[in-house]
């Protein structure tokens, strides 16, 4: 697999259009951290870190409201292995006006677009959430 961060967001895509109540993904530091910040959100209701040694999952609990309806509208990629988006302080996109939340990569670990730009730092941009 050569983009384990699309992978992922494919698999809550289609688990979330499908109505499933968690999805499994393979487990890794990258992958850990954007669970954790799709949980402060308010995207997805828990996270899990499942087996030991090299064959962790990363098991996610979906949130869904009182209809049926997801918070996950789409889950977009912008950065892929062939082609890299950095973007600075300044540039830092916001996501549907403010209503969506761009996670990005950068030197003080992964965070969203707004506390990246509260903290004055910018990076690869990894995904978009609305």
């Amino acid at each position: 697999m050569t983009d384990p961060i699309a992978d992922m967001l494919t698999r809550i895509r289609n688990a979330v259009r499908a109505r499933h109540p968690r999805v499994d993904v393979p487990a890794s530091k990258m992958k850990v951290e954007i669970a954790r910040i799709l949980k402060e959100e308010g995207y997805i209701s828990n996270y899990k870190i499942m087996g030991e040694g090299v064959k962790k999952t990363l098991r996610l609990y979906l949130k869904y409201g009182p209809e049926g309806e997801s918070p996950i509208l789409n889950l977009e990629r912008v950065s892929r292995p062939g082609r890299r988006i950095y973007v600075g302080a300044k540039e830092i996109p916001r996501v549907l006006g403010g209503l969506g939340i761009a996670i990005l990569s950068t030197p003080k670990g992964i965070m969203t677009g707004r506390d990246a730009r509260r903290q004055n730092v910018g990076g690869e941009v990894l995904c978009y959430i609305y």
